[in-house]
């Protein structure tokens, strides 16, 4: 009886142990398993890396999670353990941030794609999109412009919406932001995931078409020391033309001796009369930036406090932008169950005094013509007599300058109230609520001195925006293992997001000078303004189920409801089912040389939501009749418009090979359905279209990542990366199959989307020198030249789609020294150079400055020549600078993004100088682009294809110094 008892009593010695799980940047851990060791007794962390678990007081725990080193713990009695585990070597073992949580990369079965900080803060931007530049595969970033603060044009996986937007959605720490590049500090990301496939990006539905971009702020690390970072950066622009280049006054002058000119105004003089435009237009601009980071990591809370400041002026003069940030994430432990998570983001844009030139008039503006006077007063060009003006336009920016100005001023706020609870051992409660709040405030005055204000006696005009957004989503988590090898997650949510934007714009007309307010203005030439709400409701559904970390499957179903349809077509389902095998797991796989190998398999359905009401039926309220407000149709709506959805496979494989090189390939296969489209209608309808689904455009293509570590050693580094896209884009159908033909584009079954349609360029007659083009017989298909312009065949000459699209990068690390280089390219597309329509006429623009021809382009002069030009006459040829395939050129480059040297300083002097560390180092950015292509950049304008002459990106050399204490 005594020996029973005592053998009761020691098994009853059993305590209650909690804590939690994280890694050792202090980010939690969920999932990782905790087993007493010897027994089957086991549980798995929850979402926010809390455990609880009843186990024997002298037991010893065993904390396992894919991808860190296993960890054994003695109990010996306590109560609290928390656990810090160190991550493992394999790549595939790492944590990635996924749709509504994070999940182990060995696991993930979709397309995902994540980069962390310390490979994103290479080159000098205030925001974070272009960060991104050649570093993920499948996705091409071309920047908007060069002008400063400029967002980049993003693409995942091709075009495929013909009239809404092709921009990926955006979200930071689970809250959907929209379609556009968020303002954010980029010193305050900690990681960006890209997420490519519809098995990806199925949990965001009707907004995950093209993509998602997730963006993870900064944290503190727990169990590290408080500390502030301080990153000082300065950098210089310059100014970047490419190959773009006008003429001097002597070139301009022997121009036009051979074409010709008869003009009186045309002198020998001339040759001594050289302004140069651009120069004076343009200039070698500072960018300063500077942001203070403070981090703070217990148990009970987790601190980070961010602020920074970015200035930066335009290489094209008269333009500065000046950039405020602040950020605070708090994430308070109240107790076991409960963890509040509030976050404050604001961003102040202040543009003073703008006055910036005409980049325009400084590339057409004659070099013969100068805006200076004499006495050094700036010359009034519309005023000038003679041929003291020979330009066109006689348009001098620099006279209305002297006046003329804008202000703007935007502020963006961004307020988050998020908490935990745990509800159950294994089951979470997680609430996300934010508010955004947006206003954009401008001012323009126009001097009545001013030529542009000759009309109304001067102007000024006030624009005021404001946008307001709300958004939550109350969300239960599961998470569990059984008998160690059966692992399950579960999630399920309601969402809810709203948002509303009032703009109003006024003018006065006949100011006083230097007026700065509305009552200033004698006369109220024009009030405007309008209002747009949306509201969207979703349900989703997600589970996933990993065996052993072998075999694992996902699903997922999300249930939108949007105000932007009508009642019996406003609510879509989207959905997602994917599976992944680790083959390296299994017993009989035994090759040395291949560390990991895993394959995905994934299928599902996203949408892309049209903007605006196209279902609706509106009337056009701005008339009057007999005095009383009058009415009339504005719009015919379309009852039953929907979702543009998106069906996507997509087969993955990722692979580590040799302990040091990591590779990953992915085919897939994208139809979007249902394309919005504003179809044309006949004029007796009374409108002139309505918003129409009309067809559906596949996007298939194979992506390849690679990265090697050829070296990797304390106290050596070398790593290449590599990654490249090949693309297929098809319009596979079309409302009755008919062409819609757009400008200088085709949408045709069977063609890009992408298409160039117009006439086609043979090149120059040899005899004679007159431009050729071709005609298509529509019957025989018979091809001949003809040198009359409106006789050629318009047709399809080529695409803006480019063939493969991708980058690489380099690394060398030698004890603390390290340099690095990104790089990024795009072969087969073509770009139709819209700037030579006017500076590269053939003498069409007689008053207009032209081209310097680049090297292997020629003028024809005599009979036999083989010649890219026609020999330039007064007056040009017929149609020979009108639209057609002389002005595409090959879009193809390659572009070294950014190179920087580093050096950490040692730890002898950051030890005597009383910080943490600190590193200083110089970088390149856009230093240097290979291409064929004549215009000012290959890559603004985004990817449409028509490049004018744009604000090009500049050339800039960075110095920077990061402390830390």
């Amino acid at each position: 009886m005594i020996c029973v008892l005592c053998t009761a009593f020691g098994q009853a010695q059993r305590i209650t142990v909690s804590g939690s799980v994280n890694d050792n940047e202090g980010m939690p851990i969920a999932g990782a398993n905790i087993v007493e060791k010897g027994t089957g007794n086991g549980v798995s962390t929850d979402f926010d890396g809390n455990y609880q678990i009843e186990v024997a007081e002298d037991a010893i725990l065993v904390i396992t999670y894919i991808g860190f080193e296993t960890k054994e713990v003695a109990v010996n009695g306590q109560t609290i353990i928390n656990v810090v585990m160190d991550m493992g070597t394999s790549e595939l073992d790492e944590v990635v941030v996924v749709a509504y949580g994070t999940q182990k990369k060995e696991t993930v079965t979709s397309s995902v794609v994540e980069v962390k900080a310390d490979k994103l803060a290479d080159i000098t931007v205030p925001e974070v999109g272009s960060m991104l530049q050649g570093k993920v595969t499948g996705v091409q970033v071309l920047p908007g412009s060069g002008s400063p603060g400029a967002s980049p044009n993003i693409l995942i996986r091709g075009r495929s919406s013909i009239n809404s937007t092709n921009s990926p959605l955006w979200v930071i720490d689970g809250v959907i932001v929209g379609n556009t590049d968020p303002k954010l500090n980029p010193n305050d990301v900690e990681s960006i995931s890209v997420l490519k496939d519809a098995s990806a990006t199925a949990l965001y539905g009707n907004r995950g078409a093209n993509g998602v971009v997730l963006i993870t702020t900064k944290r503190g690390q727990i169990g590290s020391k408080p500390k502030m970072q301080v990153s000082l950066k300065t950098a210089v622009n310059r100014f970047n033309p490419g190959k773009f280049e006008v003429m001097n006054a002597q070139q301009l002058y022997d121009y036009h001796v051979e074409l010709g000119n008869t003009n009186p105004w045309f002198q020998e003089g001339l040759r001594d009369r050289n302004f140069d435009w651009l120069e004076a237009a343009t200039q070698s601009a500072l960018v300063r930036d500077a942001s203070v980071t403070f981090t703070a990591a217990e148990e009970s809370h987790n601190l980070f406090l961010s602020m920074g400041y970015y200035n930066e002026e335009g290489t094209v003069r008269g333009n500065e932008l000046d950039r405020y940030t602040f950020r605070t994430n708090v994430d308070y432990k109240i107790n076991d169950k409960l963890t509040i998570k509030p976050k404050l983001n604001f961003v102040f844009d202040r543009r003073d005094d703008v006055r910036e030139a005409s980049l325009y008039q400084a590339y057409t503006n004659l070099p013969w013509d100068s805006p200076y006077a004499p006495d050094g007063s700036v010359i009034n060009a519309r005023e000038s007599e003679g041929d003291s003006w020979l330009g066109r336009d006689r348009s001098n920016f620099f006279y209305d300058q002297q006046w003329n100005y804008t202000d703007s001023r935007s502020f963006d706020l961004f307020a988050s109230f998020d908490f935990e609870y745990k509800l159950f051992p294994n089951v979470t409660f997680i609430s996300t609520n934010n508010f955004q709040w947006g206003n954009f405030e401008s001012f323009s005055y126009v001097d009545p001195r001013s030529n542009a204000g000759l009309t109304q006696n001067g102007s000024l005009s006030d624009s005021a925006f404001r946008n307001l957004r709300r958004f939550t989503n109350q969300m239960l988590k599961y998470s569990n293992v059984f008998g160690e090898d059966h692992t399950v997650n579960v999630l399920l949510a309601y969402e809810y997001n709203d948002g509303s934007s009032k703009n109003l714009d006024v003018r006065s007309e006949n100011v006083i000078v230097n007026g700065e307010v509305q009552s200033v203005g004698l006369e109220p030439a024009a009030v405007d303004g309008n209002r747009s709400e949306f509201a969207q409701q979703s349900a989703l559904f997600s589970a996933d189920y990993d065996y052993k970390g072998l075999y694992f499957v996902k699903g997922s179903l999300r249930v939108d409801g949007a105000s932007a349809f009508d009642d019996d077509y406003r609510y879509g389902e989207f959905y997602s089912i994917a599976g992944g095998w680790n083959v390296h797991r299994e017993n009989w796989f035994n090759v040395g040389e291949i560390n990991s190998l895993k394959f995905r398999l994934s299928h599902g359905a996203v949408g892309n939501q049209p903007g605006g009401f196209g279902y609706l039926n509106l009337y056009d309220v701005q008339f009057q009749y007999a005095g009383l407000i009058a009415a009339k149709p504005s719009q015919l709506g379309t009852e039953d418009l929907t979702w543009e959805k998106a069906i996507e496979t997509n087969v993955g494989l990722d692979a580590t090979l040799f302990d040091g090189i990591s590779l990953s390939v992915d085919y897939y296969n994208k139809e979007n359905s249902g394309l919005l489209y504003f179809r044309a209608l006949s004029d007796q309808t009374g409108f002139s279209g309505r918003f129409e689904n009309i067809g559906s455009i596949v996007n298939e293509g194979i992506e390849v990542a690679a990265s090697i570590d050829v070296v990797n050693t304390s106290d050596l580094g070398i790593n290449f990366g590599f990654n490249a896209s090949f693309n297929d884009n098809t319009i596979e159908e079309l409302a009755d199959g008919a062409d819609i033909i757009s400008g200088n584009n085709i949408l045709r079954e069977g063609e890009e989307f992408g298409t160039f349609y117009m006439r086609k360029w043979l090149g120059i007659n040899p005899e004679n020198g007159e431009p050729l083009y071709e005609i298509v017989d529509p019957d025989t298909g018979e091809r001949r030249a003809t040198n009359v312009y409106n006789d050629a065949t318009v047709q399809i000459v080529g695409t803006s789609n480019p063939d493969i699209t991708g980058g690489f990068n380099t690394s060398f690390r030698y004890k603390n020294f390290s340099l690095s280089s990104n790089w990024t390219f795009a072969y087969g597309n073509e770009l139709y150079n819209s700037s030579r329509n006017l500076f590269d006429s053939d003498g069409f623009y007689l008053q207009y400055n032209q081209i310097v021809l680049p090297d292997g382009w020629s003028r024809w002069e005599q009979p036999g020549d083989i010649a890219t030009h026609p020999k330039p006459r007064e007056g040009g040829y017929e149609g020979s600078n009108q639209a057609s395939s002389r002005y595409l050129e090959d879009g193809s480059y390659l572009r070294l993004n950014n190179v920087r040297f580093n050096y950490n300083l040692p730890e002898n002097i950051i030890n005597r100088l009383g910080i943490s560390s600190a590193n200083i180092y110089l970088s390149g950015d856009n230093l240097v682009t290979f291409t064929k292509f004549t215009g000012v950049d290959p890559t603004i304008g985004g990817a449409g294809g028509f490049l004018s002459i744009g604000y090009p990106v500049p050339k800039r050399y960075a110095l920077g110094l990061n402390i830390t204490f």
